[in-house]
């Protein structure tokens, strides 16, 4: 799929460099210096349009983030998959911090309306998705995920919020600021939406109890953000759906990608147990 996409568009595909197989699979091309993202999941398919007029819309706004390569019609089809083509984010710069994360969110929140269509929040959505479109799920395991979505559901039916409703990045943790000499670039939009702005801030305190993260990296964004989102009573809700999307997301992939499994099973035990400390390993 990748050498006919590189074929069609003339790039290099040798010395192609998988840099990550999840929802999407994001393919470094340093002959070109572009990135290739690939969804991986045809139910996933209609995020890729979305991606697109966001990225631009920020690149409108001067939002620090990364940039599509112009002059080639995106989404791109390949075959029954969708793909968008990026300029490679250039090496340098300091490691990033909750402090860049905080001032990134701080600068898209404050953004007016775009001029298209989001679709409203509902983080749940591809979680289901993902459990249709599992490959190998056990009955007993599929079960107890449609029961935890419909249970959390439930409890985000009745949210309160405190921070005004607007544009969100959608999945704003660390991973997703890349490094630059001229500073930190944020990067993947599948879950950019309209929604309550707590939600971008509730990722980096779950990656702090789940992946270790250092505990000053959530001082920080709050700090710069100037809400402390673990403080409101609506945080155990969203630190649940979080968990349920990041326990979820290799379930369409399961199959070609089996190394996943040890870790899946090992978030699910976490998931039923109600334990909500014990420390998670990233998927690779």
């Amino acid at each position: 799929m990748l050498r006919r996409l590189c074929a069609e568009l003339g790039f290099a595909h040798r010395g192609a460099r998988l840099v990550k197989f999840t929802s999407n699979a994001v393919f470094d091309l340093p002959a070109d210096r572009v990135v290739v993202r690939i969804v991986g999941s045809t139910t996933l398919r209609h995020r890729a349009v979305k991606v697109v007029e966001v990225a631009r819309w920020l690149a409108s706004h001067d939002v620090p983030a990364v940039r599509l390569v112009e002059g080639v019609p995106q989404p791109l089809a390949v075959g029954d998959h969708l793909a968008t083509v990026w300029h490679t984010v250039p090496s340098g710069g300091r490691p990033v911090d909750g402090r860049d994360l905080g001032r990134v969110l701080r600068q898209v929140h404050a953004l007016p309306a775009p001029g298209f269509d989001l679709p409203r929040w509902a983080p749940l959505d591809d979680v289901r998705r993902r459990i249709a479109d599992a490959e190998e799920l056990s009955a007993p395991d599929r079960r107890f995920l449609e029961d935890r979505c419909a249970e959390a559901d439930d409890r985000l039916a009745e949210l309160r919020t405190v921070l005004p409703q607007g544009v969100l990045h959608g999945d704003a943790h660390l991973g997703n600021l890349i490094p630059s000499p001229d500073g930190p670039v944020i990067c993947d939009f599948d879950s950019t939406s309209v929604g309550p702005r707590e939600w971008d801030l509730s990722t980096l305190p779950v990656g702090v109890a789940r992946f270790g993260h250092p505990a000053r990296w959530y001082r920080q964004l709050a700090d710069e953000y100037g809400f402390d989102v673990t403080r409101w009573p609506g945080f155990p809700v969203l630190r649940e759906v979080r968990e349920l999307k990041l326990t979820t997301s290799v379930l369409p992939i399961m199959r070609s990608h089996p190394g996943v499994r040890e870790e899946l099973h090992s978030r699910l035990k976490a998931l039923r147990a109600g334990d909500t400390t014990t420390p998670w390993t990233p998927y690779r």
